[in-house]
C-alpha cells in the first residue's frame, strides 16, 4: 500500500481526547489494585495469625506511610469502580457518542476526585 500520509510516531505530540485519558487511568488503576492486593493479603495474614500479630498490624497501620498506601489503594478502587460503571453504561449504549463520551469522562473524573477526597478525610 503506497500511502502518502505523514506518519507521526512521536507519542508525546499526539493530542488524545479526554475519554482516552480516563480509559488509560482505568487500566492503570486496575494494575495498582492488582499490586495493592499483595499488601491487603499480607495485612489479612497478619490479622489472622495471632493476637500479637494483629496488634502489630494495628501499630503498622497507624503510621503515615501505611495510611498513604491504604489511601492509594482505596483511590485506585474508587476510580476503577466509577470508571467501570461508566464502561458498563456504555455497553448498554448510554453515553457512547462523542459528546456524551466527553461528558461521561468529566463526570467520572469529578465524581472520582470527590470520593477520593472523602476517603482521605475518612482515613485520616
Amino acid at each position: 500500500m503506497n500511502s502518502k500520509r505523514p506518519v507521526n510516531l512521536d507519542i508525546t505530540t499526539i493530542k488524545l481526547p479526554l475519554p482516552a485519558y480516563t480509559s488509560i487511568l482505568h487500566r492503570v488503576s486496575g494494575v495498582i489494585l492488582f499490586v495493592g492486593l499483595g499488601f491487603l493479603l499480607y495485612g489479612l495474614d497478619l490479622s489472622l495469625a495471632s493476637e500479637e500479630s494483629f496488634d502489630s498490624l494495628k501499630v503498622l497501620l497507624a503510621s503515615p506511610l501505611a495510611k498513604f498506601i491504604t489511601w492509594g489503594i482505596l483511590s485506585a478502587l474508587i476510580y476503577h469502580f466509577v470508571a467501570g460503571v461508566k464502561h458498563l453504561l456504555m455497553d448498554v449504549d448510554i453515553g457512547d457518542g462523542k459528546e456524551s463520551g466527553k461528558f461521561g469522562a468529566i463526570i467520572t473524573l469529578v465524581l472520582s476526585i470527590v470520593l477520593i477526597i472523602l476517603a482521605g478525610v475518612w482515613l485520616w
